[in-house]
């Protein structure tokens, strides 16, 4: 089934064009559902407002599940034919898996340099391994953060590249790559 990875900046439109796209598959077949696969943290009260904005958005048919850390494994045991997976973002979950190797006490405004750790090492491995064997077709979000200059501190240099690796990885898996800027979807791939 097609998968489509669908980049932009904050605030860009992307999550209401992807589930533009999930609303349709929807409304083509009674036996097609859409599972929204969130990967954010609800660790404060923004956060959470955040995410409730997002659920209040959604039909109320559509199944949420879970996913900060383990999305391969999350992907693998929803995936299912007439199906649409929506993974949003991206750019959450690699915050997450990027950080699971930091040790709490950790201060990182005095870090000089950081390399990836296991987590990532595995759980991006993860996931390029399973995009391809799902049965599902498959929405990708992901924030492009890469356009502006080099930011200062360690761990947000670590995020930009890593972020721009995993968006390549993940385009090359994709059928398809939307960029979306206020609202309107550029075909970059597909």
């Amino acid at each position: 089934m097609m998968k489509t990875l669908i980049i932009g900046g904050a605030r860009s439109g992307k999550s209401a064009w992807a589930e533009q796209q999930a609303a349709a598959f929807a409304a083509q077949s009674p036996a097609h559902d859409v599972v929204v696969i969130a990967t954010a943290h609800a660790g404060d009260e923004e956060m959470a407002a955040r995410i409730a904005a997002h659920q209040a958005q959604r039909p109320a048919g559509w199944r949420t599940l879970e996913a900060p850390l383990a999305l391969a494994d999350t992907l693998r045991a929803a995936d299912a034919p007439q199906r649409l997976l929506l993974v949003d973002c991206l750019t959450l979950w690699l915050t997450n898996v990027l950080l699971a190797d930091v040790a709490p006490d950790v201060d990182l405004g005095t870090v000089r340099r950081l390399t990836p750790g296991p987590t990532l090492e595995r759980e991006r491995a993860a996931l390029l391994t399973v995009l391809p064997t799902l049965r599902a077709q498959v929405l990708l979000i992901g924030n492009e953060v890469g356009h502006g200059i080099v930011p200062m501190g360690a761990l947000n240099r670590l995020f930009v590249d890593e972020n721009g690796r995993l968006h390549q990885a993940v385009a090359a898996c994709c059928d398809q790559v939307r960029f979306v800027m206020a609202g309107c979807a550029l075909a970059l791939k597909g």
